[in-house]
């Protein structure tokens, strides 16, 4: 594969004769955008979206949903120069897919609220893969997923205009930041780069109907817009023309997909600079509608004797309680997805933890006791603030009738109540160990990943990832902690 400037413009320039209807098209103008320039400050908010994807990944690699992608691949996906955790060595592709189905298992993955998007489980799999297979310099790779943050997010911000719908944004718009940044990462001209985005438009899927069903298959979205991104990097670097109003045009991506979105919006100037600053990041294995109500939880236990509450309710927005009011959850999966088991293990014990996931901690008496005495209910200043704020109210009755209440415009981890640098390091430490890495391996990882900006290639964060690879793959392999 060559990858060239297109002849007569120069890198970071379109060319003006791409607008098919004599003006430009949004994809042309999101590659424009997309040249401004980037801070440390920048690439550091990158590097730190990487450090936390990478903890919750290789957890995720290590449980049992994830054994069906790991047994496909290591079936069917062996063989290239790019780390599939848990694989080994595979083609920029495959590893984009690996990798990108496992970030969303544990419901630790970042979140963008006014797209609803993760954009790191598709992003950062499609950057990684891109920039191993393209063996660029650890700068490259952050501005590739600041650039691809910026360009989903956008797209799904504009999408999210009508609420939630059938469509899964972090597929359906990840895909375009997963394309974006994989061709930023193989070094693509701007013309190139968007023709990749008309190729990450013919991609977009997924549904939302894995959430209403027993099913781990929301990972299978992630997964398959990671690996589209960078199968339409590659495409458009070998020369496959893309459609330039793939997102605008009268067959396109927003009216056939999300008819009720405001196109225009995806230009909207942003507020914070690179949209990347926007995003949220998880302290908890749940997902990230519980985020709030957890939270204050965590402040109310402490003035108050749990074994006196009478009933607890919780007031959310519409879109939290048609997810998350699950009072009786039996797996792992419906336990996360559960304010009732979420607030009940927060109130009783503290900040929720992996383990409290897990089938004997479903069935501890105590625990049940607490979650049938909670209530989910929305509300309706909560329901009008939804998406760009995401809320949460507790009100808590003793058994004497005192009733103590607060409640929250924001989650911890929100830009507005950001985890600390050493909460960030703990979390990731703790993602690690329950993968059986050990602390001398997590430390190289840290000052890999961390200090990558000031890296000449990105050598040793994929030998790190190497040896991540295969402790998931035999927990007894060297580094593992006993």
């Amino acid at each position: 594969m060559q990858i060239s400037h297109t002849p007569g413009v120069a890198p970071g320039q379109i060319s003006t004769e791409t607008g098919l209807c004599g003006h430009h098209s949004l994809t042309e103008r999101l590659v424009d955008l997309c040249q401004a320039s980037m801070s440390a400050k920048d690439r550091t908010c990158a590097a730190t979206h990487l450090y936390d994807w990478i903890g919750v990944a290789v957890a995720g690699a290590v449980t049992d949903s994830a054994r069906p992608v790991l047994n496909l691949a290591r079936t069917h996906y062996v063989g290239g120069r790019c780390t599939a955790l848990g694989v080994g060595g595979a083609g920029p592709e495959n590893a984009a897919f690996v990798n990108g189905s496992f970030g969303t298992l544990l419901e630790m993955d970042d979140l963008h609220r006014s797209s609803i998007l993760h954009a790191g489980d598709v992003v950062i799999p499609a950057a990684l893969a891109a920039a191993q297979y393209a063996q660029v310099t650890g700068t490259t790779l952050l501005e590739a997923i600041i650039v691809g943050y910026e360009v989903a997010l956008r797209i799904g911000q504009s999408a999210v205009k009508g609420g939630y719908s059938a469509w899964y944004n972090s597929g359906t718009c990840g895909v375009f930041g997963a394309a974006t940044a994989a061709a930023h990462a193989l070094g693509l001209t701007a013309q190139q780069k968007a023709d990749a985005l008309g190729q990450a438009g013919m991609q977009a899927s997924g549904l939302w109907q894995c959430r209403l069903e027993p099913t781990d298959s929301k990972c299978l979205a992630t997964a398959q817009a990671a690996r589209a991104g960078v199968t339409a990097a590659l495409l458009s670097a070998e020369g496959l023309r893309g459609a330039r109003h793939i997102l605008e045009g009268e067959l396109g991506f927003f009216r056939s997909f999300y008819p009720a979105a405001n196109p225009d919006a995806v230009l909207d100037p942003a507020e914070a600079g690179w949209k990347l600053h926007e995003v949220s990041l998880k302290p908890w294995p749940a997902c990230r509608h519980i985020h709030p109500a957890v939270g204050i939880a965590l402040e109310m236990r402490d003035d108050m004797d749990v074994s006196t509450i009478d009933k607890v309710v919780i007031e959310s927005y519409e879109a939290g309680r048609n997810f998350c009011d699950v009072p009786d959850p039996v797996t792992a999966h419906e336990a996360r997805f559960s304010f009732q088991h979420c607030v009940a293990v927060t109130l009783l014990q503290g900040e929720p933890a992996l383990g409290d996931f897990e089938a004997a901690a479903l069935g501890n008496p105590v625990t049940a006791a607490l979650r049938s005495k909670i209530l989910v209910r929305d509300n309706p200043e909560l329901t009008s603030a939804f998406p760009d704020k995401m809320g949460a109210g507790l009100i808590v009755t003793l058994n004497d009738g005192t009733t103590k209440s607060m409640s929250t415009d924001h989650a911890p981890g929100d830009p507005e109540q950001p985890m600390s640098p050493e909460a960030i390091r703990a979390k990731f430490r703790r993602n690690l160990q329950a993968a059986g890495v050990s602390g001398e391996l997590a430390n190289g990882l840290d000052a890999a990943v961390l200090h990558l900006d000031a890296k000449p290639s990105i050598q040793t964060l994929a030998q790190h990832l190497d040896d991540v690879s295969v402790i998931i793959s035999n927990p007894q392999a060297k580094g593992v902690s006993q």
